[in-house]
């Protein structure tokens, strides 16, 4: 994580996350976009979320303690591995709808008007 947004609380990283993808998919319809707000906020909960798992994971390691009773015990993957592999898989899964959803290339140019419009346009002119 960058220096200058560890300083920040949880929910201001979360917004700053949310602005970010905002204007990574400006080019999206305003309609399609005020339809999918919902789908950029959970993606940027989930990048942050998964920033800080990371983080956890690359602290304590990937396999933790257990122990059942007085005889058993052992390893096994760590809670936050386990959070981690789920959410990546959801998080790219929404990263994906949202880019499904964004336009590609350059927008479309307005096409030659077909003969209808053409006269509609020539009697808008006087004629």
């Amino acid at each position: 994580m960058k220096k200058e947004l560890q300083d920040l609380s949880k929910e201001e990283r979360i917004k700053k996350e949310i602005q970010r993808l905002k204007r990574l998919f400006k080019n999206m319809p305003k309609d399609t976009m005020n339809r999918v707000l919902s789908l950029i906020t959970n993606a940027a909960f989930m990048t942050i979320t998964l920033e800080d798992l990371q983080e956890t994971i690359n602290r304590e390691g990937t396999v933790s303690e257990y122990q059942n009773g007085e005889n058993q015990h052992g390893t096994k993957k760590s809670p936050e591995v386990e959070i981690y592999n789920t959410m990546v898989k959801n998080h790219m899964s929404i990263i994906k709808q949202l880019t499904d959803l964004t336009p590609q290339g350059p927008p479309p140019k307005a096409s030659e008007p077909d003969a209808f419009e053409k006269i509609i346009l020539r009697r808008g002119k006087g004629g």
